[in-house]
């Protein structure tokens, strides 16, 4: 019964993810940083959001950037992926995806199994103030489905133009 050699306990997957549920669910820290998961049916716990609000004396200042954490079934082994829902101008984040990538951030390409989802969004928001972040352009606030949407409506303005262009010209036809 002595506790000589022997090994860690690895607590399963699902018991982990409850427990960082729970310490979701209770708030953290200075409530700079949240998350919680996104469908309360997903039984398999994989899919997770995130939200943190800009630090002081910097760019970031004021904004609440949403994420998306997506908990495969290696975690918490393996990191999980995390993607900015919201646009931000980050040495670490993928302009075009919005993904954190991990060779350029040191804790998802160094991912140690007692990390977890808060750890991840507090270094995220550390990195925010670090000198390469912290005064970097940002772009206007808006997140990837208003990005969406603004596509789209440019494009019904665009069509709406064309028709109107098209029913000009046709009433120009008609009256010579």
């Amino acid at each position: 019964m002595g506790s000589e050699g022997s090994a860690p306990v690895v607590v399963p997957r699902n018991f982990r993810l409850l427990e960082e549920l729970e310490r979701g669910e209770k708030g953290i820290g200075d409530g700079t940083v949240s998350y919680g998961m996104d469908d309360a049916d997903d039984i398999y716990m994989r899919s997770w959001t995130g939200t943190i609000i800009g630090p002081p004396n910097t760019v970031h200042e004021g904004r609440i950037y949403q994420l998306k954490l997506f908990c495969d079934t290696d975690y918490p082994d393996k990191p999980p992926a995390v993607r900015f829902q919201s646009r931000i101008n980050m040495t670490c984040v993928n302009q075009e995806t919005g993904m954190v990538e991990p060779s350029l951030f040191p804790m998802l390409g160094n991912w140690q199994r007692e990390h977890t989802m808060q750890d991840i969004l507090i270094s995220l928001k550390k990195e925010m103030s670090a000198p390469q972040n912290r005064r970097l352009y940002q772009p206007h606030d808006g997140n990837e489905d208003q990005r969406v949407e603004q596509k789209g409506l440019a494009l019904r303005c665009v069509i709406m133009n064309l028709a109107r262009i098209l029913v000009a010209g046709r009433q120009l036809q008609l009256a010579t």
